[in-house]
């Protein structure tokens, strides 16, 4: 199992969510970004492409060696500075209110404690800053949300963690973050996989 989710899982998830459709979602929530940018969950550099020419540097925070390794041709090819800062977005090696932007795409849904790492967020981004937020989670439909429930444990056990039950909407107010903008809508798939919330939130300070 090791060997699944060490070697194995980032190539997966690589080809998985790099597929046109998901471009274009992470076009739209890299849009308005600027300045120094500290994204958790990196994996293996989806986002670099779609950058904005107004961020001067992205930390980036990625624990699979396998997945950095995939990022590194993405990361030569882009004008856009990225740094390797950290493994672990519940505990991101940065100073208070260092970054003048976050993105999280497809992260929330796998890390361990997501309360953590957007408590995290909120500390290292400066009081205004806005967090880019893509994510699947929790459908309002209930017949889709019934089988999101049956599969989770699936979910987990084969994709290192991550759940189809999250609701990343609840998750970014009850960390304390305010809600600025919100999309919601089923993209192409099967609809256990695809309710998407691109969203928008402002660090209060």
């Amino acid at each position: 199992m090791n060997l699944y989710r060490e070697q194995v899982l980032p190539r997966l998830i690589d080809w998985a969510c790099g597929v046109g459709d998901l471009r274009r979602w992470r076009e739209e929530v890299t849009e308005g970004l600027s300045g120094r940018v500290v994204e958790i969950g990196f994996g293996s550099g989806l986002n670099v492409a779609h950058y904005p020419p107004e961020v001067s540097v992205v930390w980036a925070v990625e624990p699979a060696a396998v997945a950095r390794r995939l990022a590194a041709r993405r990361i030569a090819e882009s004008p856009v500075t990225v740094e390797h800062v950290g493994l672990d977005g519940q505990a991101i090696p940065l100073p208070d209110a260092s970054a003048d932007a976050g993105l999280s795409t497809f992260t929330l849904c796998t890390v361990p404690d997501p309360a953590a790492a957007l408590a995290e967020l909120r500390r290292v981004l400066r009081p205004g800053a806005r967090l880019h937020l893509l994510e699947h989670g929790l459908a309002p439909d209930p017949p889709v949300a019934k089988w999101q429930r049956r599969f989770d444990p699936w979910q987990c056990r084969l994709a290192g963690g991550c759940h189809l039950t999250r609701d990343p909407v609840q998750m970014l107010e009850s960390a304390g973050f305010d809600l600025e903008r919100c999309e919601q809508r089923y993209a192409r798939g099967p609809r256990p996989w695809s309710w998407f919330t691109s969203a928008m939130a402002v660090n209060p300070g």
